[in-house]
Order: structure tokens, then sequence, then C-alpha cells
């Protein structure tokens, strides 16, 4: 006996920004999920502060309407690169994709990457061409360059005969017409329903359901969700966890069993093939594996999971200014919280440094450790945090590292800044070409060790008007020495409160991170030194007083205001031998090595 008809499990992709969470909400409020009195938030599926501060979607999460007798399942994926490890699983959950492309940005490097992982898979997508009110849209555009994104992703030709709308998701219509400003989405769920197969499965046979997603409850402990692949489950029926190679991993019984309606997870008492469900009580059973009945002895092949490429040093706060504004210092709560996190999160590896004191965690990308370190410090968490480093790999004898393809967007003026600066980085120029209104499309092959720090100096050079787009390509050859950061920096040789006079004499040496009135300790980063060496300075330096007055009145200080950094910002931009302090209310550069003389030391050392 095969899963039920009136199911459809569907994943909407697209790149970051192209409009598929609010496309989502208007799913929502059209298939009845809402009332209409019911008061939500804008972007409903972007349920962590995080992705409603940044408009990104960083989790992936199931969610389900109920539409004339249909029941749809709908996974809101993230766009971005670095939460690939989410996309790739989720993929193998739905029968069907809906690829959602921006009408006047066309095809991006994450649809490209997301796209690729369904077409892949088999999937046949439904194209929607969104946001077409745009008054830069060009849908019939748009539409071509997915056709040659898919035939250059080596689609089926069933693949390439995809059906198509064009919409607004802002405004909830939806047609076969570029030209319609109107209506409602009834196209798009007409299309779901004809053109995504029902789950093909059998309910017959013993259970089994490969775990997809990973998360932690209070109340139920571990829960795992995923798709039934076979049979049914009911509440409490003995259960067991089997990993890649078919070891059982834990056995246990289906203490809860949890489906998805709207936003909800509501409990119920049975599941069966094809349904998308949550499920707790086992305790170590993680993604990837199999949840299946005890006479199950064959996993189900599950989606191998991209290697990490960058790695960053978590280290105890050891600044004098330490265990001040966090109420979480220890390495054991540091331990603790990221062995916690990579429970969840496959995509990171975790290694504790010998002296216990310091963690390495690897994931994949600088996006993926800011939101993990962002995360920690609003949770009360204080860390060091040091510059990231690309993970190289040994191939046949030769070091191999990671290359990234950047996509740039950028006013025709700045282009020749961006190709020199991008060369510079050891990048190749693949492709250029105009993109209409004064703009030009850069493709570049770039290691992702020269990428590391430039997005603030694109951002600079562009005057802020550039668009850059990165994603993982692949492992190739060493590219050599890449220059770093040009300027050197200005470090306090004092601890205490920054003063304005001495502050405003520094104006002149270069640029300040700090204003008056700043707490300050000796080795902390004050400012970018216009020259290339490090120079040391006494923020704290204040007037002379003598008996004798000035000729001129004694002006008010007026201090340019200081250059304050994000988190991503800071972590860009500090050099080998620096490390970014964050806290909850603070971000602060320093040297590793406070102490002056230990720092000549260890450079002494280094450069024999």
């Amino acid at each position: 006996m095969t899963a039920p008809t009136h199911l459809r499990n569907v994943a909407i992709i697209a790149h970051v920004d192209h409009g598929k969470t609010t496309l989502v909400d208007q799913l929502f409020r059209q298939s009845g999920t809402f009332r209409d009195n019911q008061r939500i938030e804008e972007r409903a599926m972007d349920s962590n502060d995080l992705e409603k501060e940044r408009g990104i979607t960083i989790l992936a999460k199931p969610t389900s309407i109920e539409w004339e007798g249909l029941r749809i399942n709908i996974v809101d994926t993230p766009g971005h690169a670095d939460f690939g490890a989410e996309v790739e699983r989720i993929l193998s959950m739905v029968d069907g994709v809906i690829l959602l492309v921006d009408s006047a940005e066309g095809a991006m490097p994450q649809t490209k990457f997301v796209t690729g992982k369904a077409l892949a898979l088999g999937l046949r997508p439904i194209v929607v061409v969104n946001k077409i009110d745009r008054p830069d849209g060009r849908p019939q555009a748009v539409l071509d360059e997915v056709f040659d994104l898919f035939a250059s992703l080596d689609a089926s030709d069933e693949q390439l005969e995809f059906p198509h709308l064009y919409a607004s998701g802002r405004n909830g219509y939806a047609s076969e017409d570029e030209n319609a400003r109107e209506g409602d989405l009834t196209p798009l769920f007409h299309l779901i329903r004809d053109h995504v197969p029902p789950p093909n499965l059998e309910t017959s046979g013993p259970f089994s359901f490969l775990a997809t997603l990973l998360d932690r409850d209070n109340f139920m402990g571990r829960v795992l969700t995923g798709r039934v692949q076979s049979g049914t489950l009911k509440l409490n029926d003995p259960i067991h966890a089997i990993d890649g190679d078919g070891n059982v991993v834990e056995a246990g019984r289906a203490t809860k069993l949890l489906s998805f309606r709207g936003l909800e997870r509501v409990p119920v008492e049975s599941a069966q093939a094809g349904d998308i469900i949550a499920l707790a009580g086992l305790e170590k059973a993680t993604v990837s594996n199999t949840i299946a009945d005890p006479s199950v002895k064959e996993p189900i092949a599950a989606q191998p999971i991209d290697p990490p490429t960058l790695a960053m040093r978590f280290a105890v706060n050891d600044s004098p200014l330490a265990g001040r504004e966090g109420d979480k210092v220890t390495s054991r709560l540091i331990r603790d919280r990221l062995f916690r996190e990579a429970e969840t999160n496959v995509a990171i590896r975790i290694t504790e440094s010998a002296d216990k004191d310091s963690f390495e965690v690897a994931g994949r990308g600088e996006l993926q450790l800011g939101v993990l370190i962002e995360t920690m410090r609003r949770e009360g968490f204080e860390l060091g945090i040091s510059r990231p480093r690309v993970l190289f790999r040994e191939e046949d004898g030769q070091r191999m590292e990671p290359y990234e393809t950047v996509v740039i967007d950028v006013d025709d003026e700045h282009s020749g800044t961006v190709v020199e600066k991008m060369q510079r980085r050891k990048a190749e120029l693949t492709e250029m070409r105009p993109s209409g209104q004064g703009k030009t499309r850069i493709t570049f092959s770039a290691p992702s060790r020269g990428l590391i720090g430039y997005h603030g100096e694109f951002l600079s050079d562009t005057r802020g008007t550039g668009i850059m787009n990165r994603l993982f390509e692949k492992y190739g050859p060493h590219k050599g020495p890449i220059e770093g950061r040009i300027n050197g920096v200005l470090i306090s040789n004092c601890s205490g409160e920054a003063v304005p006079y001495a502050l405003n004499s520094l104006e002149d040496r270069g640029i300040l991170f700090i204003g008056g009135g700043a707490k300050i300790y000796e080795g902390m980063v004050i400012g970018e030194n216009a020259k290339p060496d490090d120079l040391e300075v006494n923020p704290m330096k204040s007037k002379q007083l003598t008996n004798f007055r000035s000729t001129g009145k004694d002006d008010a200080i007026r201090l340019t205001p200081p250059k304050i950094m994000t988190l991503e910002q800071a972590i860009a931009y500090i050099d080998d031998d620096e490390m970014v302090e964050v806290t909850p209310k603070s971000i602060r550069l320093r040297k590793a090595i406070l102490d002056p003389h230990e720092r000549k030391k260890a450079k002494r050392k280094e450069a024999a």
C-alpha cells in the first residue's frame, strides 16, 4: 500500500533575499492557516532573533498548510551556502521544489548551489519569477538565465521542461502572465497539486525514518525531524537508531510524535510513510541516522555532508576586563556550549586544545561561525576569537586549499578597482558582463584565504553600493603567499579610561576605534596606524596644567567619531597575532600577547 495521495512535500529554495519567507507567509494567509484577524509577525518563518535582524533564514523549518483537502508540507530552506549542510539533507525529505528567482537579480550563486543539489536528486522544480512588480524587473531574460543554469547543471530533458509562474510574494499573487499586477496564489497551489508527485512510499512493511534535522527541547530532550520512508509508527512503539554502517547507536521508544500544522508542532498518535514528523525518545541518535523498527538492519542512504573549510579558535577571555559583562566565562561552560552546538549543527567540528583553555571550531564559512559567536554572546558568554584560517588538504603530495566562486555586482565606475584588488588576492577573473542600469557583474574563482577580511574593504571601494556573493567551489592547488592587511595598528600602552585630550593628538596617527571614556588596557588595539608598522601609544595622556594663561582660549576638543566595527568586521580585520574580545556588551580588538616585551620576544623567535 502506498502513501496517501492528498499529501505533497515541497521545499522552497532561493538565493538570500529573493523573498521565499515572504511568499510562505502569503501561502499561510491564503490557505486559511492564519485567521484574517490573527496577529502574526511579518516573515513568520524567521523565528530566531538573528534571522529577523539580518533578514536571512539560518535554520531550515518545516511547516504545513491545508488547501482544498490537500496537505502541503513546506520546508523553508536557508539560502546562504554557509548553511548548506541543512539544504542538502532537507532535499531528501521532499518530492518537489519551488525555485524562487528575483525578476531583476536573476539566478545567483546560492541559487546554483541549491538547484544543483535538487537536480542531482532527480527533483523536477517549479520556477517562480518573484518581485515582477520591480521597476527594473526583466522576467523573460531571468527565465532564460534559469534555463541556461539548468542546462549547465546537466538537468534531464524532463527537468528542463519546468513549469513557471510570475509572482509578487509581497502582494500575494501569481500568474502565467508576466504583466499581471493583481490576483492571488491559486495558480501556485494548482501547480503544486498537479506537478509535485505524492510520496511514492510503502505504508506497509516495517517503520523507517531518516533523521534530517535535530534540535533540543527542554522538556522532550533530543527531537529528530525527518520524513517517514516506510511503514507506520504509533506512539510508544519500540524503535532503534542505526548509523550509516548499520551499527546500532541505541534503542528506545517513540515517547513523543509531533506533526507540523502551520507554525505549530502538534502531538499526534501515529505517522505513516510520506509524513514529515518530529520524534522524541532517543538520547544519542543524530542527523543522518536511520530511526526504524528493531527488525530493520539496513540504514537509509544519507547525503554526505560537505567538509568544513574554515576554522577559528574560541578561547577563554583572559583580558584585564574579563568577567565584567558576561556571566559565562569558564572553559567548562564554553566547552559544554560548543559541544551542544556540534550535536545539532552537523556542519561544525570542534577540537579541544591540549591546555583545555581553547577550542578550534571548524565550519563552512565566516557567516556561519559569526552567527554562532553572536548567539553565544547574547547568551552571556565572554570569548577570545582568533583570526579565521582556512583548512588545507594534502592530495597526491600536493597542498590543496578551498576555492570559492565570487559573483560581484558593482557600478561600472568601480569595476576596475574591484578587479585589481581581487587579482592581488590571487583571484582569477572567469566572467565579466554588463548587467544593465550602469552595473557590471564580475565572476571570480578565488582562494578562500584571499577573501578573509576583504568584505569591508570592498564596501569602501564601491561606496557601499557593491554586492558580493560567495560560494564554496572546490579544493584546488595552493596559490602561494597572499598579501594581508597593509596598515599596522595603534596599541594602548596603559590601562584605565581613554582621555579625549590624548585621543585628539592621536587622530593624526590614523583611524581610532574608541571614543573618550572608553575602558582600555595594555595591549588593546585602539586604532589603525596610517603606516605599516604597529605603534604603541598613550591614550590616557592628560594636559599639563600650569598657572600661566594661554593666549588662545582653550577650545573644546571635538573628536572625529570612532570607527565602530561589527563582529564580522572585527574578525575579518585582525591579523594572526591579534584577537577579538567578545562580551555581551562590547567587541574589542587586542593583541594575543598583551605584554609588549613578551610580544617582542615572540616576534624574534618567529623571525628566527
